[in-house]
């Protein structure tokens, strides 16, 4: 029979064709590893936060107490009105040096001797009314004259200047505050408040209080009457308009005021009086301040903008930080924001303002463009206005902050991370983050703030967003010691509080980054597995999120507080911290060294077959596909040392509920995973007496190739036992085979 069908030209589907030609052993055996799988898995989703806050409900900070708030009242009152603000506290030692002036100075008061100038018409003193509207207070600058309206706050400061300024924060309003407290005194003249007035015009804001106070007479006389042309001729013009349109506000009064308000700026910047450059740039000041008070958005974001140009600092740029703030919690304004070039502002302060001096107003700063950059449409402007690169400097002299300003400085880290977790939404942030090595950046921020769980946890989002796109995966693995440093990370935070929310987000996603790692570089996974405590950590992991018996069925007693729903969802947590951990056992051992050292890793194999063993395919598909995918893979290693090997009768028969559920991934891995277990004569007889192979040879009507091919080399190792070969016939194996053009030929290799 067998030599007619041979001429025939027809060969059995059991015996091997004589003209074919075989592989080398080799060439077998590469085959075979390429069929190792990568698992993949989703990455885990990050509700947007629906409440603008500085810190949200998720937030664990431990100086709850302490930590600033995110709602606050705030009016023209907080401000500090230019010059009348009391003291830092601290006394200035007098100098040495003793100006050469044509009169002695009275210690009290070193103005109160120098002869009074020919008065000048501008700086006749006028009256007073006694009642005015709220926004013509005294010291109005277009009731007085600039220079006599500043003395008349200064004498009658009021209760602005019981104002505290910001907690811990030092005052750094140079050109608004006169060094240490002043003594109620005569009224001075027009001209002895000149002599005060600085003789150099710094040229950026940061100029500092030493140039501001220095009494030199560089600028020329052209220069001072340039200036005083100008403000008579346009801005004291201006600053009258806006308090009389403030003074009779009605509905279409803000559109008018705001329009002053940008022909206010555009002067200014037109006459070069930006910044500190303008002499009395406190009239200006304090003019502004009190239209905060109609309480409109759209005005204070122009007040706003306007008194950034102006280089305000200390208590001063800390409430328009906070002003800008408030109304960035609305998402409504943010239309306000992207029609207004104010970002460039707050870019400013960010580059230029101390953390030691400005923490907290760089902190509401950092904290609108976090709110701002949930709006695509902001988000894109952020990126063309280099918020990445400003947020790279940032977090270099955050990190290099001193140890009083740490608290400050890991809760603008909170925000600034959670901006970049925004801008990282955006596939051009991607080239952009590379540029400025902000993965390494934010690895020194993990460093310095391992124990702040906020922090750690927006980076570990920031890293599972860019850790799916290989140029960034690239960049991350160059980080010296990430690795290390991410298994501490999960060593800490999942100690703390095991039931938190928020440190399973960070445990899943530094797990989810790990897999991404792991997935296309073999360097990768042999370093991490190198690692230190690597597999100890990860096994402790598996253990802790493990839902043994006694968890994964529902407690007896009352229910708990928060409800079923609450208990579901934290056990779909727990389930997704399994589901990223078993894909990086199962990456990592595709590692020809890796591999077989977790094959004889008896607490990994066990955990994995009790997994199997706990979960249901209809409950928990993903975890289960994945553990079969790792199991798979560990089957590949057949050493005699192998507790896999060892465990595969046990493990044959967990594969059976995979293998007959409905879920096509499930059937697929645990037919990869019969495909190597089958090479053992205790896992052949075990199909054939349970009528498995009945199954398997129905698999190969699939119109999956992968599906096919699996079950074909199930049932090609099927055949090594003769007496199987004429129960296969018997089911239509042989002929299902031809079909899709495959030959079941024995071998003593899986075929995967």
């Amino acid at each position: 029979m067998a030599s007619m069908e041979r001429k025939q030209g027809i060969c059995s589907p059991f015996i091997q064709r004589r003209n074919t030609v075989r592989k080398t052993s080799a060439e077998i055996v590469s085959e075979a590893r390429q069929s190792l799988r990568v698992q993949s898995t989703q990455r885990p989703f990050t509700p947007r936060d629906g409440h603008r806050q500085l810190f949200g409900k998720s937030f664990v900070r431990a100086d709850r107490d302490n930590r600033p708030p995110s709602t606050f009242s705030l009016h023209a009152q907080h401000f500090d009105a230019p010059d009348s603000r009391p003291g830092s506290g601290t006394r200035l030692s007098p100098l040495d040096h003793k100006p050469n002036l044509p009169v002695t100075c009275d210690a009290q008061d070193p103005f109160k001797a120098f002869p009074r100038p020919p008065t000048d018409p501008l700086e006749v003193k006028r009256g007073l009314p006694r009642a005015r509207a709220r926004f013509l207070r005294a010291g109005s600058l277009t009731t007085l004259s600039p220079v006599e309206g500043h003395m008349d706050e200064r004498l009658n400061p009021g209760p602005r200047q019981k104002q505290p300024s910001a907690k811990g924060l030092p005052s750094t309003d140079h050109s608004e505050v006169r060094s240490g407290p002043h003594k109620p005194g005569p009224r001075r003249t027009a001209s002895e408040s000149r002599i005060k007035q600085p003789g150099i015009r710094p040229t950026e804001c940061g100029a500092g209080r030493g140039t501001e106070l220095r009494n030199g007479d560089t600028t020329t006389s052209t220069e001072e009457d340039s200036e005083s042309l100008v403000w008579n001729n346009t801005i004291a013009p201006l600053l009258r308009q806006l308090e009389s349109v403030a003074a009779g506000s009605n509905e279409g009064s803000v559109d008018h005021l705001c329009d002053l308000c940008e022909g206010l700026h555009g002067t200014l910047a037109g006459s070069d009086m930006l910044g500190r450059r303008c002499k009395r740039r406190s009239g200006i000041l304090r003019t502004l301040f009190r239209l905060i008070d109609l309480n409109s958005a759209q005005l204070n974001l122009h007040i706003a903008k306007l008194c950034l140009a102006l280089c305000i600092s200390g208590n001063n740029l800390l409430n328009i930080c906070k002003l800008s703030f408030q109304i960035s919690r609305s998402e409504s304004n943010d239309i306000l924001f992207h029609n207004n070039s104010i970002i460039d502002s707050f870019l400013g302060v960010l580059s230029n303002e101390d953390v030691s001096s400005s923490g907290e107003a760089l902190l509401y700063c950092v904290g609108t463009l976090k709110f701002l950059s949930g709006n695509n449409a902001i988000l894109r402007l952020l990126l063309e206005k280099n918020c990445i690169g400003v947020a790279q400097n940032l977090i270099q002299r955050l990190c290099t902050a001193e140890d009083t300003n740490f608290t400050i400085a890991g809760h603008i880290l909170v925000q600034l991370t959670a901006t970049l977790r925004n801008l990282a939404d955006h596939p051009d942030s991607r080239p952009v983050f590379i540029s400025f090595s902000i993965l390494s950046e934010l690895d020194v921020v993990l460093r310095h703030h391992r124990r702040d769980p906020d922090i750690c946890t927006n980076v570990s989002r920031i890293y599972s967003k860019l850790s799916s796109y290989s140029e960034c995966r690239l960049a991350l693995a160059q980080t010296p010691d990430c690795y290390q440093l991410f298994l501490e990370l999960l060593s800490i935070h999942h100690q703390k509080q095991t039931n938190c929310t928020l440190n399973k987000d960070l445990v899943v996603r530094f797990l989810f980054t790990l897999g991404n790692l792991t997935a296309k570089s073999d360097d990768a996974r042999q370093q991490l597995f190198q690692c230190e405590g690597c597999m100890d950590m990860l096994l402790q992991l598996y253990v802790t999120y493990q839902r043994r018996d006694d968890s994964a069925h529902p407690q007896k007693g009352p229910p708990s507080p928060s409800g079923p729903q609450a208990s579901a969802v934290s056990v779909q947590e727990d389930e997704d911290v399994l589901v990223k951990l078993v894909r990086v056992l199962a990456n990592m051992c595709i590692h020809p060294a890796v591999g077989p050292a977790l094959a004889t890793n008896t607490p990994c194999i066990q955990l994995l077959m009790e997994t199997l063993e706990l979960k249901s395919v209809q409950e928990s598909e993903e975890l289960l596909v994945n553990v079969a995918a790792t199991i798979n893979n560990l089957s590949f290693y057949q050493e005699e040392s192998s507790v896999l090997r060892r465990s595969q009768l046990t493990i044959s028969k967990l594969m059976l509920k995979l293998l007959l559920s409905s879920s096509m991934d499930a059937m697929l891995e645990a037919t990869r995973v019969y495909g190597n277990l089958s090479q053992s004569k205790d896992v052949r007889d075990f199909i054939m007496q349970n009528k498995v192979h009945q199954f398997v040879v129905t698999l190969l009507d699939s119109k999956s190739t992968e599906m096919c091919f699996s079950a074909c080399g199930v049932l090609t190792n099927l055949t090594l036992d003769p007496p199987n070969r004429l129960s296969l016939s018997e089911e239509g194996a042989a002929a299902k085979c031809r079909f899709n053009e495959v030959e079941l030929m024995p071998t003593n290799l899986p075929v995967m």
